[in-house]
């Protein structure tokens, strides 16, 4: 059949509903997932989207019909569908396009915990067999059976942290009407110190609040200013389908996603003393300065939850964390999760008697980063990832992911997008000044 190729990205399958991604595309999908895959038994969940139950059963006949039982584990977050493929041992199709606006789905598959399709393993191979129909020859019917794993999720993130350990603190969440409201409420009520003031945690597929992605500051601008206005400890935001977790600290700031992974990492180097810690190219200097100052041993990766989850399995890694908000535990099954973070930054505020502020200040006064600037191109990104190469040859040239540039007082990496035409530039330097300086010299490049 014919088919928008675009949809099929790096990581995922994703595109505008029903004009990229409808039911006879998501069918011929679920056709191939069980015809590449070669399995018997698929776990399907979905997000709150409105198209969501049409895509669900579209995929779910598509697998049946290709004689894959699917077991319906309902409308859940991304963290609770990693949950039940981890333990329930099977290959999983979730329907969610994460943080996109409402008009999109997607799917995102796990072909074995930890090991997801990605672009270059699985996801172009669909791709192929629903463009030549090249689907196998049947043996049987498949059936669906439901599950609700939900109990068994709550008290399984419950035992990643010392509930005893928690001192009285006050959490402002947004979960933007997404799907994390319901399953955080319920953890959160097993958690008798903190008070937990809830924004939007119905999940509503058509977004009456604000968009799904609180890296846009306009879908955190309504938590920052309560967080700072009702005295908050911290502040919590989850992207559409959970698997994304943002902090703003007791002042109302956002913390960027690598301070958060420089203080996560370094306070769980406690617990597991000499381990390895994963993070992304985009990353500050942070990162790995607080990994080997405690103990451990930083190693990087180049974007993308597929990568990064193979990289901890291979390095047993502790953890993992990128810039964009996506924080991955071996003791969650190397998998993301928003919720499990959420817990982790509660017992490291509670045992270590200090405000997240407190905890930032240093690393404000060191490291100096631009933040995800992106920028719209319409000429080859790989021309543009020359042209910087040669412009700054003098420093330490990685190609791992994009081009990423190293010099004593300054660093940066532009990559392009999975998705869009953008190029995205990260930098950082040891001063405000110079850090503002490169950054306004390198997006003269990119425009010009």
């Amino acid at each position: 059949m014919q088919v928008n190729p675009n949809i099929f990205k790096a990581y995922d399958i994703r595109g505008i509903y029903p004009t990229d991604l409808n039911a006879e595309v998501g069918y011929a999908i679920g056709r191939a997932f069980a015809t590449f895959l070669k399995v018997d038994t698929v776990i399907v969940g979905r997000d709150m989207r409105l198209s969501g139950p049409q895509m669900f059963d579209a995929i779910s006949r598509g697998l049946m019909d290709q004689g894959a039982d699917v077991i319906n584990i309902g409308m859940v977050s991304t963290d609770q569908y990693y949950y039940a493929c981890a333990t329930l041992g099977h290959a999983g199709i979730m329907v969610t396009a994460s943080h996109n606006p409402g008009q999109y789905n997607g799917l995102k598959m796990v072909k074995k915990m930890p090991q997801l399709l990605s672009g270059d393993q699985g996801i172009q191979d669909l791709r192929r067999i629903v463009e030549n129909d090249a689907f196998a020859e049947p043996t049987r019917q498949g059936k669906m059976t439901e599950i609700d794993l939900s109990e068994d999720f709550v008290n399984m993130v419950l035992t990643l942290i010392d509930v005893k350990s928690l001192v009285p603190l006050k959490v402002i969440a947004d979960t933007g009407n997404g799907m994390v409201g319901p399953i955080l409420k319920r953890v959160y009520s097993q958690l008798p110190t903190i008070e937990l003031v809830g924004m939007y945690l119905d999940p509503d597929g058509s977004l009456p609040n604000h968009g799904l992605d609180p890296l846009q500051p306009e879908n955190r601008a309504e938590l920052q200013q309560r967080v700072a206005a009702e005295g908050a400890d911290v502040g919590f935001a989850f992207d559409g389908d959970g698997d994304r977790f943002f902090t703003i600290d007791d002042r109302g700031d956002f913390i960027a996603g690598d301070y958060m992974t420089a203080l996560m990492g370094e306070y769980l180097l406690e617990k597991y003393p000499n381990s390895n810690i994963l993070y992304d190219v985009r990353a500050s200097w942070a990162v790995p300065d607080l990994v080997k100052a405690a103990g451990g041993m930083p190693m990087m990766e180049r974007v993308g939850h597929a990568f990064i989850k193979q990289r901890m399995a291979k390095e047993n890694a502790i953890f993992a964390g990128e810039v964009s908000g996506h924080y991955y535990f071996k003791d969650f099954f190397f998998a993301d999760s928003g919720i499990v973070p959420s817990l982790i930054i509660l017992e490291m505020i509670s045992k270590r008697k200090a405000k997240l502020s407190d905890m930032l200040k240093e690393l404000e006064k060191k490291y100096f980063i631009s933040g995800e600037i992106n920028t719209r191109i319409s000429g080859s990104p790989e021309a543009k990832l020359n042209e910087l190469a040669e412009v700054f040859k003098d420093g330490r040239i990685e190609w791992l992911d994009g081009v990423s540039v190293t010099f004593d007082d300054w660093h940066f990496n532009v990559r392009g997008s999975n998705t869009e035409p953008l190029l995205r530039l990260n930098l950082e330097a040891k001063s405000k000044a110079l850090m503002e300086e490169k950054r306004d010299q390198i997006l003269g490049i990119i425009h010009a």
